[in-house]
């Protein structure tokens, strides 16, 4: 039999020496100290100002800006203006509406510009069939024939030039049509919703260069000094301008899409893979309505918008929460729940990633397809564990370990010296690890992995797992598990007040008990055996106890629960310190 320091979980209990006063456990702090902390336990009542159990609100964030609309199959992006409230984003595109006069159809409007000796029609157009593009107007110049018309705007597509269809012409077709069609041109446009961003730069922005002395143009670059045509009028035309019983028309931002933001998610990776979009993410409602990919200029404007809409869907989960807790037991109360990313098993899987949503309630810790939105689907979900047994873990670099060892002064004047793994530890072989991940390691060895989009959502989840856990011990205060050794059939019980004892199943007889500050080692043999050592408080001696259990990683988890649970009971300012996932954000 081969056995190894921890082999099933990476549980480690092990003596320390050395150290022999409280006063220097304050010195031995990897952290800052001395912020206010609550764990909500027994000591938590109404005039706490630490929690609200457990949850602390953040302000919602209203918000205003123009952005992208990214299509992934064209590759196209699309202006588009973002209105961001308490509870729902709002996309807006730009339309030509009728704002007066007679209502004709603002989808099709037919207007007659007559061509000036001097900057001719006052337009400039881009695009072409030859790119799979309309023909739209990109520039429309000040005082000019174009503009004088009140009915002509950028981004307008060119459907007909004097009764002839131009919606499958090429650009230098159009520009054709435009400089020979006299000094009256009537032309029939519609708005183009979804214009390429790049059809609608203004004139003199980056594009493919044109040859302009030549009369050539290129249809991703403004043709405007091609229009003015070769006017047989010396006089001046009258300018083109609205006349009285036409309608008028403007251009305004509409609503086009509506997303509600209570339990909404965000991704900024696309679907399924590891690949990061760039100054991008989506938003999806709780009914699957995409915004689709929502593109910004700057990686500080992505920011601040993704930052922004996860304080809100926070903020409406935390509502969320209260309104369910209000119909649940005071032991049987969310302490959190949210959307995570969770890693599949297998190479073979197209989907690399899954959207799952997670729970702690009371007990339990719970994976969800979908949020509960009713009491009868918390006995729907695809996974249940009872927190006690089950160990978080959060990763930040591929094979590099960081372990916090922290010594703690208990009864007795004995010191415990624990591997809480509060730190970072990655053990997973994964080509392309995403940041901000964490793994829930439940019982007979299996584990989940997840990811989440934000540092500050990864510092949330690390403080409500402990959290749960602590106050699980404490609701609970002692299991008891089966185990055998030797052909006998014994029961083993972690109990937060007394430590460990094993007993007699059939005779009920104590065989051993041991105090928490007792275990100084442990190691198994990564399958059902552990062995766990204990110093006699009289003889000084460490005695080996053997014990078989048919899980022995729900165990040996339950084993980390109550001990973390004691920490923090006797030292929660110093737990709290110990946050990686804070760490790791502002390292970050």
């Amino acid at each position: 039999m081969g056995w190894t320091t921890g082999a099933a979980t990476g549980f480690i209990m092990c003596s320390s020496a050395g150290v022999g006063a409280a006063s220097q456990l304050r010195g031995f702090s990897f952290g800052k100290g001395g912020r206010s902390s609550c764990w909500g336990g027994t000591a938590c009542g109404p005039s706490c100002g630490g929690c609200e159990r457990g949850i602390v609100a953040a302000a919602m964030t209203t918000k205003t800006g123009i952005a992208l609309l990214y299509d992934e199959v064209s590759e196209n992006a699309y202006d588009i203006r973002l209105k961001l409230t308490k509870e729902v984003l709002t996309i807006q595109k730009q339309d030509v509406v009728c704002v007066s006069g007679s209502d004709h159809s603002a989808n099709h409007r037919t207007v007659t510009l007559h061509r000036q000796p001097v900057g001719g029609l006052g337009l400039s157009i881009k695009g072409g069939a030859e790119h799979k593009v309309p023909v739209v107007i990109s520039k429309i110049f000040k005082n000019q024939a174009a503009e004088q018309t009140g009915m002509l705007f950028i981004g307008d597509a060119i459907i007909q030039v004097n009764g002839i269809n131009v919606e499958s012409a090429t650009h230098e077709e159009v520009v054709h049509l435009l400089r020979n069609a006299g000094d009256e041109v009537t032309i029939t446009v519609q708005y183009l919703r979804e214009a390429p961003s790049f059809l609608k730069l203004p004139l003199g922005s980056p594009g493919p260069s044109s040859d302009h002395s030549s009369g050539t143009s290129s249809p991703l670059f403004d043709s405007g000094l091609h229009l003015n045509g070769n006017s047989t009028n010396t006089a001046p035309s009258s300018p083109s301008s609205p006349i009285a019983n036409e309608p008028k028309y403007e251009k305004r931002w509409l609503d086009a899409l509506s997303v509600p933001l209570s339990m909404a998610r965000i991704s900024r990776y696309k679907t399924g893979t590891d690949k990061l979009r760039s100054n991008a993410f989506e938003v999806l409602a709780l009914d699957g309505v995409s915004t689709g990919i929502l593109q910004f200029y700057t990686a500080q404007e992505s920011a601040d918008w993704l930052r922004a809409m996860s304080t809100n869907i926070s903020d409406l989960t935390l509502q969320n929460m209260k309104m369910a807790n209000k119909c649940c037991s005071p032991s049987d109360q969310v302490i959190h729940m949210g959307w995570v990313n969770e890693r599949l098993e297998g190479t073979d899987s197209s989907q690399l990633y899954k959207f799952k949503f997670l729970a702690l309630k009371g007990s339990s810790f719970y994976i969800f397809s979908t949020p509960p939105v009713s009491t009868l689907d918390w006995v729907r979900a695809e996974k249940i564990y009872n927190l006690c047994e089950v160990l978080f873990k959060i990763h930040k670099m591929k094979n590099h370990i960081l372990k916090h060892i922290f010594q703690l002064w208990l009864a007795d004047d004995c010191w415990l010296q624990a591997n809480l793994y509060l730190g970072i530890h990655q053990d997973f072989d994964l080509e392309d690890q995403r940041p901000y991940c964490f793994s829930v390691m439940v019982g007979h060895g299996k584990s989940h992995y997840f990811n989440v989009e934000l540092g500050s959502e990864l510092a949330v989840w690390e403080k409500s797992f402990q959290r749960a856990i602590f106050l699980e011990v404490q609701r609970t205060g002692s299991k008891t598990y089966m185990c055998s050794w030797q052909g006998d059939t014994l029961c083993f019980t972690v109990d937060f007040a007394l430590g460990f004892t094993c007993f007699d199943s059939k005779t009920k007889n104590v065989l051993w008990r041991f105090k928490f500050s007792q275990l100084k080692g442990s190691s198994d043999d990564g399958k059902t055996r552990v062995k766990l050592l204990f110093q006699n408080i009289d003889t000084k001696q460490i005695e080996t106890k053997e014990l078989e259990f048919q899980d022995l990683t729900a165990v040996l988890h339950c084993i980390h629960s109550f001990i973390a649970a004691k920490v923090a009971s006797v030292d929660p300012v110093f737990i709290d310190s110990q946050s990686i996932a804070r760490k790791y954000m502002y390292s970050n």
